[in-house]
């Protein structure tokens, strides 16, 4: 599979290849602390999606699906025949979208404050986005700071649209795993983690940015999970 951009990606540690993905508008640093504890059990590989941090934005579409197929072919530029993959907020939305699109990919599948679409996301952290969406798409033509916003931001809009029924399609052992005050609101967590067979629901105490803000719990969460 060809591509047009080449990830930046910082990589640590030997093992099984686990693969995170970080959120709208972050780069790979937003696992800082992740990275050390995770390596030394994985092959950690900490990827910046195209167009967010050092990897360019190049020419394909800017959608969740273009990201999942840009992990398919890193993956197999990296020689990479599966993996762990954790992704955070959009980057779980890339890692929920790969799993359907290439199960046979993937071995475990952490999905931390992903959502199926915008109505999983609380109305007063929404709202603004979409506002924001609106202006900057209006002056998009004008100003290409304009332009990248409108892109960073409509992934938030219009992304990534995935059925619920679609997710009894993934077979992959999977944790869902949010923060008691996350933007996502509870009932879209605890949707994902049914619509999923046999998926484990984790809940910790934190915001959306659990993985940063409260990173022992996390990481033994995904841990335990990983080593079962």
């Amino acid at each position: 599979m060809i591509m047009d951009i080449n990830h930046f990606y910082i990589e640590q540690g030997t093992g099984f290849p686990l693969i995170l993905l970080h959120g709208n508008g972050e780069d790979c640093a937003y696992f800082t602390r992740q990275i050390d504890s995770f390596s030394e059990n994985f092959h950690v590989i900490a990827l910046d999606t195209r167009g967010h941090g050092q990897t360019p934005r190049g020419e394909a579409p800017f959608t969740i699906r273009q990201f999942a197929e840009d992990l398919l072919a890193f993956m197999d530029q990296h020689n990479i025949e599966k993996a762990h993959l954790l992704g955070f907020s959009d980057g779980g939305n890339i890692a929920m979208v790969f799993a359907l699109a290439h199960p046979e990919r993937v071995d475990k599948l952490i999905l931390n404050g992903a959502n199926l679409d915008a109505s999983g996301v609380k109305r007063k952290i929404q709202i603004p986005i979409e506002i924001g969406y609106r202006i900057a798409k209006f002056f998009a033509r004008k100003s290409p700071k304009a332009k990248k916003n409108a892109e960073m931001l409509g992934l938030m809009v219009n992304d990534p649209n995935v059925n619920p029924e679609e997710l009894s399609r993934i077979q992959n052992p999977t944790l869902v795993i949010a923060g008691d005050h996350d933007m996502i609101k509870d009932q879209h967590t605890r949707l994902i983690a049914q619509s999923i067979p046999g998926a484990e629901l984790c809940i910790l105490q934190g915001n959306h940015f659990i993985a940063n803000k409260n990173p022992q719990s996390f990481n033994e969460a995904v841990l335990r999970f990983l080593r079962k």
